[in-house]
């Protein structure tokens, strides 16, 4: 066995470190993560652009969603959703019931306040998820905790401001708010499933309990589900593209290789993105004092996401 002779094992020991650098992160997946960022910003506009009731455009989201995804899930899938454990499968019900009750508060939110002020209040799930967590016994470092008292601050101004303008538009913040909270749990319940169960059966179930709890509601409310021009039906079908297909599906996609930290921060660009679409296409301008609070959000949020790398 060779011996380093003393000398060079010195210079060795006191040679610089050299870092070595970090891969590149892929383009292809960089592409698509923009291609995903930007049909998830689509999605706000399009609901408040489209000329039909808010449980009903998320009604038959759902329903289209399951038509192009349950041929393939039961042609791929179909002895693993016949093998799904009972537990897995209350799991993925229950997250199907928060993921409708999460479409039920937010859609009806954008006709209530703007869509910057709703994007911005339907995105803090993570703080949900990391108070959820909390009481459930995980406690997160304290950036995280930073970024959730810098988040809230900018909540509450935010708040602050549509008050000012009307209580209808406070009650849009509320709903986007619970739409926040609620997908929150959706999230927290699907992540559990996935443990076990892959993610085109959980999503197939998931999806299915989505359009049957959101029908039931059309129906109790007497929510009007067809009569609509072609064009509206259009907008629907597009909006099932853009937001699932092109949006969650592709973010799915990219974040096993760019990894969650990425994915999530440039999820956030869902908020300015989709102010910047309202503006150009709806010409719906915040107020000016909206900015500074929505951006305060931002910024928490990414202290949320940063901290919780750790």
């Amino acid at each position: 066995m060779p011996v380093a002779r003393p000398e060079t094992a010195t210079a060795a020991a006191h040679a610089p470190s050299v870092a070595t650098p970090a891969p590149a992160l892929p383009r292809t997946d960089l592409l698509l993560l923009a291609v995903s960022i930007a049909g998830i910003s689509l999605s706000a506009p399009l609901i408040s652009a489209t000329a039909a009731p808010a449980l009903a455009i998320a009604c038959w989201r759902n329903i289209m969603s399951v038509g192009v995804l349950g041929p393939y899930a039961l042609l791929r899938h179909r002895a693993e959703l016949r093998g799904i454990g009972r537990r897995a499968l209350l799991l993925a019900i229950a997250a199907g019931v928060l993921l409708a009750v999460h479409f039920a508060l937010w859609m009806p939110s954008l006709r209530m306040t703007s869509v910057a002020s709703a994007t911005a209040l339907v995105t803090t799930t993570p703080l949900w998820t990391i108070l959820i967590m909390r009481i459930t016994g995980v406690r997160p470092p304290r950036l995280v905790w930073l970024g959730m008292c810098v988040a809230f601050t900018g909540v509450l101004v935010l708040t602050g401001v549509d008050l000012a303008l009307s209580s209808r538009a406070l009650l849009g913040d509320a709903l986007a708010l619970g739409a926040g909270l609620a997908a929150a749990g959706y999230m927290l319940l699907g992540a559990e499933v996935r443990r076990t169960v892959s993610t085109t059966a959980y999503t197939l179930v998931c999806y299915a309990t989505t359009a049957v709890v959101l029908l039931a509601l059309c129906l109790v409310t007497g929510t009007r589900m067809v009569g609509w021009p072609a064009g509206v039906w259009g907008q629907i079908a597009l909006l099932m593209v853009a937001a699932q297909l092109l949006g969650h599906s592709l973010s799915n996609r990219v974040v096993r290789t760019l990894g969650p930290s990425v994915t999530s921060t440039a999820i956030l660009l869902e908020t300015p993105g989709a102010a910047l679409i309202a503006a150009v296409w709806l010409g719906q301008w915040p107020p000016y004092a909206a900015y500074p609070a929505v951006a305060v959000i931002l910024l928490g949020l990414g202290l949320v996401v940063r901290g919780g790398r750790q």
